[in-house]
């Protein structure tokens, strides 16, 4: 292709310039690619490079990227605590979903079977790369129904896989058996994960102490890079997915000290190389066909759109509360970005017809393109529809109040700090983001809110600028961290007090500008000694 550089820069003055305006509107900048994708095909006649498989390449690691530093958010100890979110309202939803999508699209459409058990199960996937972007922008990802929603777009990046087999399998018209493939597929998954937890750790762990210790960014930076592509490219050779290797990456390095200088050095790639994916997705956008076709587009969009949300409310209703069940299922209503790898393997290999193909792309696009309009409303909509009327999420009883105490967290630390500040007279209030939690607090005639801590509109509505001090006794260090921020960015001279229950807790928040860190162990051990002195003395 002549004239690349060109192409380049013009595509990136672009964006920058539409992207400024669209900022001052309230509009994400997703949109502002994909809208620069489909000017630089029509300014220069380039719909062939739309379909480059050298350019989707380079955008896929936008995604890989993306799950990468999603996977630094979600140690393996984590990963276990979610195993309920991944593995059982992940199968549950594309399992439901693939199935009343079958049903419509093979006896109310009649499409062919094998057309229809495609169209089925590319429709239950959702977007990793719109999703996850703006949770983890909004930090709405620490949030119950933002846990839950990443953990089903896990499982659903793990389910790509027996769809491209499946597809492979439906092409090659049962060549090899179905067992065949499945134990090909288990033996596969058991020396990808067994490879990169096992030989993988440790060489991530060396590489990443070299590196920081050599004091020179470029090589530490390198390392990374190093990492992230190589566990990729590996799980790749192996049949799956690239950015599931990714994510197994960012999982390992969750488990170093390095994490938080990783995210922080990585986040450049990852946000210039999914702006790269999202041109690409406005590249294939075919104008002449969607104006043709748009009466079909936008009505089937909106038919998916309210079958899996409603699915995805039902299913989640079981086990969650009615506002994070329809919050989850919202974020997750529109169709995912690997839908363009399925509907194009199905097309060449004969398995959906081109003009059907060429159709479901545009509804994948159009898709896409609405959902980062509402995203960002999903949550403050759905707190104005739904009242939860057993727990307290009023603020508004708090005005006025100064020199109070901020309880973060009332489960056991929580429990025994409110217990000493009842004893002491002083004035506090708790605030917890467990239901449970809240409701238990009440029960005690405890002042308790249900509220994010970390959120900077929850912070002030606690006044934290007014209180005498602020007690952080959680134990996530991520959301200790988080909190401290909102807190700090809120009332820059706190009184702060956080627990911490290691060494390594306590570097991490080192750079903060908290007033007293509590290392229990510390603590205990001050404790102990003093115990003993006040037993000799009684002896004597």
């Amino acid at each position: 292709m002549e004239h690349i550089l060109f192409y380049i820069i013009v595509a990136l003055g672009l964006s920058i310039i539409i992207n400024i305006f669209l900022k001052k509107i309230g509009i994400s900048q997703i949109i502002g690619y994909i809208i620069t994708g489909t000017i630089i095909v029509y300014a220069f006649d380039l719909r062939e490079a739309g379909h480059s498989h050298e350019l989707e390449m380079i955008a896929d690691f936008g995604i890989v990227f993306l799950m990468f530093t999603i996977g630094l958010e979600i140690s393996l100890a984590k990963m276990g605590n979610m195993k309920k979110d991944i593995f059982g309202n992940g199968l549950m939803q594309v399992g439901f979903t693939s199935l009343v999508v079958y049903v419509v699209a093979h006896y109310f459409f009649e499409l062919p079977s094998q057309s229809s058990l495609i169209i089925a199960l590319a429709f239950s996937l959702s977007s990793t790369a719109v999703v996850l972007s703006y949770l983890k922008a909004s930090k709405e990802i620490y949030t119950t129904y933002g846990q839950s929603a990443t953990g089903i777009l896990i499982f659903q990046d793990i389910a790509v896989i027996p769809i491209l087999i499946l597809i492979g399998f439906l092409t090659t018209e049962g060549n090899e058996s179905v067992s065949t493939i499945l134990w090909h597929t288990l033996s596969s998954a058991i020396i990808v994960v067994g490879v990169l937890l096992t030989v993988g750790k440790r060489v991530v762990a060396w590489l990443l102490h070299f590196s920081a210790s050599s004091d020179v960014d470029e090589l530490f930076m390198g390392s990374v890079l190093f990492i992230v592509i190589g566990a990729s490219l590996f799980a790749s050779s192996m049949g799956f997915t690239h950015s599931l290797g990714a994510f197994v990456a960012g999982m390992i390095i969750a488990e170093t000290k390095y994490h938080h200088k990783v995210e922080a050095d990585i986040a450049p790639f990852k946000d210039i190389l999914l702006g790269t994916f999202f041109v690409v997705v406005g590249m294939k956008i075919d104008v002449s066909l969607f104006l043709e076709h748009a009466d079909e587009v936008i009505g089937f969009f909106f038919l998916v759109l309210v079958v899996k949300m409603l699915i995805m409310f039902l299913l989640l209703r079981l086990t969650s509360k009615s506002t994070d069940s329809l919050k989850t299922a919202m974020f997750l209503s529109q169709v995912g970005e690997f839908s363009f790898v399925i509907f194009a393997l199905a097309e060449s290999g004969g398995i959906i017809a081109k003009d059907l193909a060429s159709l479901l792309v545009l509804i994948v696009i159009f898709s896409m393109i609405v959902t980062p309009f509402f995203i960002a409303r999903i949550s403050p909509m759905v707190d104005k529809w739904i009242k939860e009327k057993d727990v307290v999420t009023d603020f508004s009883g708090l005005a006025g109040r100064e020199n109070h105490v901020v309880v973060c967290g009332y489960s056991v630390v929580g429990k025994f700090v409110t217990k000493y500040l009842e004893d002491m007279d002083a004035p506090f209030v708790v605030i917890d983001n467990s239901n449970k939690h809240v409701r238990e607090a009440l029960n005690d005639g405890i002042e308790c809110y249900l509220g994010d801590a970390s959120k900077s509109s929850i912070v002030e509505a606690l006044h934290v600028e007014k209180a005498s001090a602020i007690i952080v006794t959680l134990d996530n260090i991520t959301k200790k961290r988080l909190i401290c921020e909102a807190v700090l960015k809120v009332a820059k001279n706190a009184n702060l007090i956080v627990k911490v229950v290691s060494l390594e807790e306590k570097e991490q928040l080192n750079d903060l500008d908290i007033t007293t860190i509590v290392d229990g162990k510390v603590e205990v051990a001050r404790v102990l000694v003093e115990r003993m002195i006040s037993c000799q003395l009684n002896y004597k």
